[in-house]
């Protein structure tokens, strides 16, 4: 089990954004965030969103840095995955 975080390269709001996931269980995903001050409402179905100036944070908490490709493989992989089209 682990926790994933990718790069902060998305844009919104005057900021750049990273995912941050969880391989295998989102009650781990859930308890990481809340414990390292990230809001439930960074949640959108399968990853939080985060800040940019979150990032070293995180990953010095524990979080595997991982490129985009590898976060989406993995969160496939462990059936967490929301796909677009079912996010209505």
């Amino acid at each position: 089990m682990a926790i994933l975080i990718d790069d902060p390269r998305w844009p919104a709001h005057g900021r750049l954004w990273a995912h941050l996931v969880s391989d295998s269980d989102l009650g781990e995903l859930h308890a990481f965030a809340a414990a390292h001050g990230i809001p439930r409402r960074g949640f959108d179905l399968d990853h939080y969103d985060v800040p940019e100036d979150a990032h070293a944070r995180l990953v010095a908490a524990g979080a595997q840095h991982v490129t985009g490709h590898e976060l989406v493989r993995r969160l496939i992989a462990s059936g967490l995955r929301v796909r677009a089209r079912d996010r209505r």
